[in-house]
């Protein structure tokens, strides 16, 4: 259970580890401002109905509960890009928080996004998008990368106003770089700010 401390939330869907890098960098970087991470994953989904997922990971990460969604103070998701689109994991977790929705208890707080992908130009924005409109519709205020983090100016891989990106590569083995990492870890920080601004 998370403390009574307000928390940044970051939920992350990973398939190969590159996404789940990047959201202990951006847990870093939300911890930098002061604002304590609570890192979740969600369970993989199966086309074979009678398929489940243990109801605790073997490994990494605890699944995220809609209870711990409702009473964060800033969300921040992440995703592999899955043809342009968030992957159906994280989806399926989203369409689920209709609850959450119908009571208003994400309106007002401060949201980011973030994604990876195996090929550089592998529809990374498009997915940081997907990811955004359902965050709209709950009420929640976007936040993304302004320019005053320089590392946009000099990235040759991943890295967007829109949120923070990585580029795998074709066999998921590139590790971020340094411009990703720091990123990352200046996407955390401002939505850690942003939180501690508007519990406020």
């Amino acid at each position: 259970m998370p403390s009574t401390k307000p928390y940044v939330l970051i939920v992350f869907y990973s398939r190969h580890g590159a996404t789940a890098d990047m959201a202990r960098h951006i847990a870093l970087g939300v911890e930098m401002s002061g604002v304590d991470a609570l890192v979740r994953t969600v369970p993989d989904i199966s086309s074979n109905c009678e398929a489940s997922e243990a109801r605790v990971p073997a490994k990494g990460a605890v699944y995220c509960s809609q209870q711990e969604l409702a009473n964060c103070a800033g969300l921040i998701l992440g995703s592999p890009s899955h043809f342009g689109n968030m992957a159906a994991p994280l989806k399926y977790f989203i369409d689920n928080s209709s609850s959450n929705w119908m009571s208003g208890a994400l309106i007002g707080k401060p949201a980011a996004v973030f994604s990876s992908s195996s090929s550089l130009h592998g529809g990374q924005e498009t997915t940081l998008v997907s990811m955004m409109l359902p965050l709209l519709h709950h009420g929640m205020l976007i936040s993304g990368l302004p320019y005053s983090a320089t590392e946009l100016l000099h990235t040759t891989s991943g890295g967007t106003p829109y949120g923070v990106t990585h580029w795998a590569g074709k066999d998921s083995d590139n590790p971020l770089d340094a411009n990703e990492i720091a990123l990352c870890k200046y996407q955390g920080q401002r939505i850690g700010h942003l939180a501690k601004k508007l519990s406020d």
